[in-house]
């Protein structure tokens, strides 16, 4: 799951008034027990063992743009052929990145010297800045405003006031409301050699160092991010008086690195309704993806390779299409570039999205994608709401406890919801924290994280949760067999297009969370 966390897709009323009730569902039941006992464990386990043996021979990491990566797709592209699908390579150019050495923040004067936690922002430019230190405008300390984006700080060009000239200049800004690439931009605009962008600290999950997040452009000075406690204090400082710092960052950008798309199609089903399963198969650079997201990659590829064995690619209602994903982890950039360059009859010809992005956490929860925002705001396009149902329709058949999360735009069914295509999915859970409610019901530990390997290192073959790929495995093969086999589909006439006449979809992206 990317760094970049998008923040709720915004929709309009007559995008609400399209998305399909949970209460009722056109899809008739197919029996999938035969796929279900055909995906296995240890079959998604023989997978993700490949990850990581790809991982340990290529630096530790499966990032798009490096030869973990390209090892993984060949790994996967092999896999799908001998399993007889039609199988092709999406290339694309998306800008690298990579943290050479770990950034630093130390505060120079006043006395004493200190040194902060520090984080480098993805895309953070190169450099080794000494200066004079400036907070922003309409930095919140203590924080009012509502939580997220009580703080506008940096937003407006006018919130950074022109940086000393002929000498080196920090900028102190805080998140919230805008991307942070806009926050940076203003801050270079008024003349800043660097700047550090402190946590919100209006929640909890707000106040920690700020870590795991992107510009989502390159940007050609350092950036870092620290807590919110220590923005407070570097915000008190030149509150009180002159104050220098010194910000260190050491990274490399190539704008132009390739990686590639995996897409691999059934060789039977309607070619006019594709049904797209999908998973990110990078990591991020910090370490080997096993959950992160090569548990929801090796879930796919073993329902592909059972259903090729079992003969289900032959007798499909509708191509299935399994697709992996490159530099998700950057952004959500294959899947955009997937949708962004399908043309309206290749769109049209989309019938829903399946996103499965990590699926085996140790501390998991059963999270579906509220598709019909009956918890959540906002829903999802028409249809995703009876995705949705045969989700949570299979966990209750199953005696398993299920909730909604949100369609925040944190994964690769983004752009496909913006395209207005219907989509759902799994996911068990990341960096936020389990709650006793939960934990009572799911078992596992409240009070730290779903995955606390969350983009780390540590994110390897031993962090894993067994129980979670067997119940998520399940139910996302039935999910999928579902979709590929029911007669009547989605809607009551079986046909999107017919629902796509009752109303227009107006889709607006909010921005991403993480890039605020």
């Amino acid at each position: 799951m990317r760094r970049l966390l998008t923040a709720a897709v915004a929709m309009s009323l007559a995008a609400a008034a399209l998305a399909s009730p949970g209460t009722a569902t056109a899809v008739d039941e197919v029996n999938t027990k035969r796929l279900r006992d055909a995906v296995t464990v240890n079959g998604i386990l023989q997978h993700e063992r490949a990850f990581q043996r790809i991982a340990n021979s290529n630096g530790g990491t499966r990032a798009s743009g490096t030869a973990g990566y390209d090892a993984s797709a060949d790994y996967v592209v092999n896999r799908l052929e001998r399993a007889g699908y039609s199988v092709r390579r999406q290339t694309f150019t998306f800008p690298f990145f990579r943290e050479l050495a770990p950034g630093s923040l130390t505060r120079v004067a006043p006395a004493p010297e200190a040194e902060f936690e520090t984080s480098t922002l993805e895309y953070s430019g190169d450099g080794d800045v000494t200066g004079s230190l400036t907070s922003a405008k309409d930095n919140q300390v203590p924080p009012t405003g509502p939580s997220p984006g009580g703080s506008t700080a940096g937003c407006e060009a006018g919130d950074f006031t022109a940086a000393p000239p002929a000498q080196p200049a920090v900028a102190l800004v805080q998140r919230g409301t805008c991307d942070f690439i806009v926050k940076v931009r203003n801050a270079v605009a008024a003349g800043y050699d660097a700047v550090i962008i402190f946590n919100e600290g209006n929640t909890p999950e707000r106040s920690g160092l700020l870590e795991n997040v992107t510009l989502g452009a390159p940007a050609a000075i350092p950036v870092v991010g620290i807590s919110y406690a220590d923005g407070a204090e570097l915000y008190r400082n030149v509150v009180a008086g002159p104050t220098t710092v010194t910000v260190s960052t050491s990274t490399e950008t190539d704008l132009e690195a390739e990686t590639q798309n995996i897409i691999a199609d059934s060789p039977r089903g309607a070619k006019d309704e594709v049904v797209v399963v999908g998973a990110h198969l990078d990591s991020v650079e910090e370490g080997p993806g096993i959950n992160d997201n090569g548990s929801g990659s090796s879930t796919i590829l073993e329902i592909a390779e059972e259903m090729a064995e079992l003969g289900y690619t032959d007798r499909l209602q509708r191509r299935v299409r399994f697709a992996f994903w490159g530099a998700e982890e950057s952004g959500l950039l294959g899947s955009e570039y997937y949708v962004e360059n399908l043309n309206p009859n290749q769109l049209d010809r989309h019938y829903a999205n399946l996103n499965f992005d990590m699926v085996g956490s140790p501390n998991y929860v059963r999270f579906v994608y509220d598709g019909d925002g009956s918890e959540t705001d906002p829903a999802g396009p028409a249809g995703s709401g009876q995705i949705e149902q045969i989700f949570t329709d299979y966990f209750s058949s199953q005696g398993l406890a299920s909730e909604p999360t949100e369609f925040s735009g944190r994964s690769d069914y983004g752009p496909f919801i913006l395209a207005g295509i219907p989509a759902g999915g799994l996911f068990t859970g990341a960096e936020d924290i389990k709650t006793p409610e939960q934990a009572a019901i799911y078992g596992g530990t409240a009070g730290i994280a779903y995955d606390p390997c969350y983009h780390q290192a540590c994110d390897n073959i031993s962090n894993l949760s067994t129980k979670a790929l067997f119940e998520m495995g399940d139910a996302a093969a039935h999910a999928v067999l579902t979709l590929g086999r029911s007669r009547s589909g989605l809607y009551e006439d079986g046909s999107r297009q017919a629902q796509s006449k009752a109303a227009k979809v107006s889709l607006e992206a909010k921005g991403h969370a993480a890039l605020r």
